[in-house]
């Protein structure tokens, strides 16, 4: 089916081409909605709670998509053995922490999209060595504003093209059938290790004491859960969807929440800690 015969069914209101998207930000911590303290949104919901906190009012990932109200979210999480965390949102800075303000400090690049997104491609550059998480905030808080930036570039992580691209590419079979590809390619001169995890789950609209949802049209708590070899999705507006990967895998579950057994963080504890997921194999996050 070609693009222009997509956007006519979409205007004709015939198929919802545009539910799904790349609406999910790389990152949404830092921002001026999820701060209820001070007025000082880096300091209310910085960086390093990202990976473990809940959000309230949206979600990021890393080159994901959702759906237009994102109540769904799909997005690639990553670990390269070395980093305490993974690599599921793009890393930088606050407006106290930069010399120019919030910058973000990685390298990745949109390359290719259809205004239906029936087709996406995004390139992210992970690094095989740690990530230098600390080294970037602590020079950079040593420039004023006359100097120029300290970017990942200059901290020689990227030394020796020790590093792994990650071709992310996304395409539509139809309204709610979409294939992912996700294409490692290793850049340096050794062979390394990398884990990779295609990661779904549900915004958190259940725990903020709305009756029906913070937009009013939502008013259970979603459930996803294995069935055979794959996630079954069920939510109470969206309705229920499957999700599948085209190679043998262990399935993995938690909840996005935060005071719970299973919170938003274990699936990263499992795979660098080796921490226990939720056994009965199901959540809201997988």
């Amino acid at each position: 089916m070609s693009e222009q015969k997509r956007l006519l069914e979409h205007r004709k209101r015939k198929k919802n081409w545009k539910k799904w998207g790349p609406y999910l930000s790389e990152r949404a911590w830092g921002t001026v909605r999820e701060d209820y303290g001070n007025g000082n949104p880096w300091q209310a919901f910085p960086f390093d709670e990202a990976h473990s906190r809940v959000f309230r009012w949206g979600e990021d990932g890393l080159g994901g998509i959702c759906d237009r109200f994102q109540y769904i979210c799909f997005a690639l999480a990553l670990w390269n053995g070395k980093d305490p965390i993974l690599k599921e949102r793009l890393f930088g800075l606050g407006s106290d922490e930069g010399n120019h303000g919030e910058d973000v400090k990685e390298l990745y690049y949109y390359l290719d999209a259809t205004p239906t997104s029936s087709y996406l491609k995004m390139l992210y550059k992970y690094p095989q060595r740690e990530f230098p998480y600390e080294n970037l905030r602590e020079e950079n808080r040593k420039r004023g504003l006359e100097d120029g930036e300290y970017e990942i570039l200059d901290t020689g992580v990227f030394a020796e093209d020790r590093y792994f691209d990650v071709m992310i590419e996304y395409a539509k079979e139809d309204v709610d059938d979409i294939f992912c590809r996700i294409t490692l390619t290793n850049r340096g001169p050794d062979p390394a290790p990398i884990t990779v995890l295609p990661t779904i789950w549900f915004r958190n609209t259940w725990k903020w004491g709305y009756e029906n949802g913070p937009t009013g049209d939502d008013g259970g708590k979603p459930h996803l859960w294995q069935e055979n070899e794959a996630i079954h999705l069920k939510h109470p507006v969206l309705g229920e969807y499957s999700f599948s990967v085209d190679a043998p895998c262990e399935l993995l579950f938690c909840d996005n929440d935060t005071d719970v057994p299973y919170p938003k963080d274990t699936i990263g504890r499992h795979v660098i800690q080796g921490e226990d997921v939720n056994p009965e194999k199901q959540g809201t996050k997988a």
